[in-house]
């Protein structure tokens, strides 16, 4: 039963999923079977991949927050209307 590291191309969720026998994975988000399976960079340690990750992560911290400054931009909006 071999682990995979996914990527789906709808919504750009990164997981990982179990997959046993013929069955196909489905992403935890908005349930596509459009995936690709990712490289595995578990084995591999190297100042490079640290870097990489690092940066990935970083980026995903700055969507998240970019998408909270909107939301909450959105709702202080949304107040002052009514």
């Amino acid at each position: 039963m071999p682990l995979y590291e996914l990527e789906c191309l709808d919504c750009g969720t990164r997981f990982e999923a179990l997959v046993r026998g013929s069955s196909q994975p489905r992403c935890p988000s908005c349930d596509s079977n459009n995936l690709e399976q990712l490289v595995s960079m578990f084995g591999v340690n190297s100042e490079g991949t640290r870097q990489a990750n690092l940066q990935s992560a970083r980026r995903q911290g700055a969507k998240a927050r970019q998408d909270k400054a909107i939301a909450e931009h959105e709702q202080v909006h949304r107040n002052l209307e009514h």
